[in-house]
């Protein structure tokens, strides 16, 4: 027992730099940049050397939220520039949910997001130790959610918002011993809630997010990469607070978290397929209905989306 543990402790480290060339961030996100499940990274869609333009990159993404918010779906593109940059277009599509009093915040087709990003730094460009910098932006349109469904109830005019992010990310990918890692922290100013499926926020404002993944040697030439990622949201989003009872109190949006599982190709991946388990919104406040002789009912405002399932499909050609 004594000669084994030794021997299985090195064949673990053996195989854990076995992944040392995957770069697992290389993958779309929700919104269709280079990063995890979520987030964005400090990288882009890669080019060939001494090549401008890369392949683009195409993904698709699924978020089962049917119960309250409705299950939404996503179609990415993205173009990488010289290792440098890149700048894509999602079709966000959805689905109305199965709840008869709060469904109807979401009861539209989707939206529309563009984004583009630009590598300042290099991942370990002057020594290893030095992460990559990036600096991105998001912009969605088209957006009626949550907060253009309330424009619609209180006045009868349905408007779609326009918001968006300004960001910066540094990520760090470690393939050494004792434990190869990604890391990724970045900050957003932001207007919209929930990457604007939670409506417009009301302002502008600062948020964290970031995100761990360890690659790990799979069958097949595969690295699979368990990770998990957060975004801190806007507190609230502009009208939903009017609905909310007592009058005065206040919505409450939770930051948003993934624990996702990452497979793809060891050395130069062309594909990605994650799969995991995100936490959305559950609880958010309580409303209140008119009932028998004027008096409010308190009803509980539940999301239903603290356990919410997810999977995506990105290739690079």
């Amino acid at each position: 027992m004594s000669r084994s543990i030794p021997g299985a402790l090195l064949r673990l480290g053996l195989f854990l730099l076995l992944a040392g060339s995957v770069l697992p961030a290389q993958h779309l996100t929700l919104e269709g940049q280079t990063g995890g499940f979520i987030t964005p990274t400090a990288y882009v869609v890669p080019s060939k050397d001494k090549h401008i333009f890369s392949f683009p990159a195409v993904g698709y993404h699924f978020v089962n939220v049917d119960q309250v918010i409705g299950n939404v779906q996503t179609f990415n593109i993205t173009e990488g520039f010289a290792n440098r940059a890149e700048i894509g277009y999602t079709r966000e599509v959805h689905s109305l949910g199965n709840d008869p009093l709060f469904s109807k915040l979401w009861h539209f087709a989707g939206m529309n997001i563009v984004h583009g990003k630009v590598v300042l730094l290099k991942d370990g460009q002057f020594k290893t130790p030095v992460p990559g910098v990036a600096v991105g932006f998001v912009t969605r349109w088209d957006d009626k959610f949550v907060t253009g469904a309330l424009d619609e109830a209180f006045t009868g005019t349905l408007k779609s918002y326009t918001n968006g992010d300004v960001y910066a990310a540094a990520t760090k990918t470690w393939l050494h011993k004792p434990l190869p890692f990604l890391a990724n922290f970045g900050l957003k100013f932001t207007n919209a809630s929930i990457y604007g499926i939670g409506g417009q926020a009301t302002r502008f404002g600062g948020r964290l997010f970031g995100g761990l993944g360890f690659p790990l040697p799979g069958p097949l030439h595969t690295a699979i990469v368990p990770a998990a990622g957060f975004s801190q949201q806007p507190p609230t989003s502009k009208n939903l607070d009017a609905i909310m009872y007592p009058p005065g109190s206040r919505a409450h949006l939770p930051t948003t978290l993934d624990y996702a599982v990452r497979i793809t190709q060891r050395e130069n991946p062309h594909f990605a397929f994650d799969v995991g388990i995100g936490q959305v919104a559950g609880m958010i406040g309580q409303t209140a209905v008119i009932g028998p002789g004027g008096t409010p009912i308190v009803i509980p405002v539940n999301l239903h989306a603290r356990s919410v399932f997810g999977l995506g499909l990105s290739l690079r050609y």
